[in-house]
């Protein structure tokens, strides 16, 4: 499921080169092949497809948007690394490269697109496109699982 939602968002990121694609603090990651090389490693059973989400992203977004978008992105690696931290005893010999992230973990480049965020992203209108991403994107995830396998309960 996240191959198929960071496929199409790193490469729609990719065709920009301004925002938080410019910013030398936030060299690019390749997500994505990180996810790929993870997925075919001898120790995963065979993938099920997964329809990539086909839905174009906004061509002229602007950066402010782009900002909230890559929020949600690179908050994603922090999750990563306690799955990693929890996870990489059991599931060893898999490398988890994509849950593992940067050598020096997520913490560094979090602060870093935080700062670069907060200097970049202001005024109200801006703000504004930003949380505007930052829902896109958590809802174009949100859209790629089923919807039998969201289980709620009330207790």
């Amino acid at each position: 499921m996240l191959l198929a939602w960071i496929a199409p968002l790193e490469a729609w990121l990719s065709t920009f080169a301004d925002g938080p694609q410019a910013h030398p603090m936030l060299p690019p990651l390749a997500r994505a092949a990180l996810l790929a090389n993870d997925l075919a490693h001898p120790s995963m059973p065979p993938a099920q497809p997964m329809p990539f989400d086909d839905r174009p992203w906004p061509a002229r977004a602007s950066a402010a948007y782009r900002w909230g978008v890559c929020y949600v992105v690179e908050g994603s690696q922090l999750g990563g690394a306690v799955l990693y931290q929890r996870l990489k005893q059991q599931l060893a010999p898999h490398p988890l490269s994509y849950l593992q992230g940067e050598r020096h973990g997520p913490g560094p480049r979090w602060r870093a697109f935080m700062l670069a965020l907060r200097e970049q992203v202001q005024g109200e209108h801006a703000i504004a496109e930003a949380c505007r991403g930052a829902r896109d994107a958590f809802d174009r995830i949100l859209a790629l699982r089923a919807p039998q396998d969201c289980r709620f309960s009330n207790g």
